[in-house]
């Protein structure tokens, strides 16, 4: 029986993701900051176990080995932690707060798992980003330069653990603007998609081991164009 360790997993894509691996037959041990949730979690889903992280605690590293610990060993890291919001006018605590969660945060529990599995045989780390890193996004600074720094990080220790020759297989997930928590309150995002929808195509991802997953297909094809456009132009769109 294969093991997932699932940090963020009390709501949003990270929550779907848990309830379709635990159908497909997978032990997953699941980690969140709000463990109130992940108690609720634990009487819809007795098999699971459970503990709490907040990724920007120094001591996050050693919650998630001992989770890991309960698990009896992980075969996949699934990393769907993160916040964001627009910020036009560059409130200093939103755009602080999504570079310490974000970037410092995504990186001290992405060394910890890529650490684990470099000592341990090997496994597959996936990481939720966004196509918000595709280019800088006035209404959003912080959140897309940190969603762009994910991917560069990801591609970085992909690279790593080729050179290391280390058994360590990388999923960057990049979805458009997804229905969940962290774009409540906000109906003025465009294409907006399905939870549920999009983590079946998470899931396919990660099964099929793709190193990058654009998700869904109109995201991609917009992205593709994203990439197209001249600085010169794209500083000038009025998004």
């Amino acid at each position: 029986m294969k093991k997932a360790v699932i940090i963020g997993a009390s709501s949003g894509m990270g929550l779907e993701v848990t309830k379709l691996l635990l159908s497909d037959g997978w032990q997953v041990g699941v980690a969140a900051r709000r463990v109130e949730r992940l108690q609720s979690l634990k009487e819809s889903y007795p098999e699971i176990v459970y503990e709490r992280i907040d990724v920007n605690e120094e001591d996050a590293p050693e919650h998630f080995l001992h989770l890991v610990e309960q698990l009896g060993g992980m075969d996949l890291f699934f990393y769907a932690s993160g916040i964001g919001k627009k910020n036009p006018q560059l409130s200093s605590d939103i755009e602080l707060n999504t570079v310490k969660t974000n970037a410092l945060g995504f990186t001290r529990m992405i060394d910890a798992a890529f650490q684990y599995m470099a000592s341990n045989g090997g496994g597959q780390i996936a990481v939720i980003s966004s196509i918000a890193g595709t280019k800088g996004l006035g209404p959003a600074p912080s959140y897309s330069a940190t969603k762009a720094f994910q991917n560069c990080y990801i591609e970085a220790l992909e690279q790593q653990a080729h050179t290391r020759k280390l058994n360590i297989v990388f999923t960057d997930i990049r979805p458009g603007f997804v229905d969940t928590d962290l774009l409540s309150g906000d109906n003025h995002y465009p294409m907006l998609m399905n939870p549920q929808k999009v983590s079946k195509q998470i899931l396919s991802a990660i099964y099929r081991k793709k190193h990058v997953a654009v998700i869904d297909a109109r995201w991609r094809c917009l992205t593709f164009f994203w990439r197209m456009i001249p600085r010169c132009i794209w500083r000038r769109l009025p998004l």
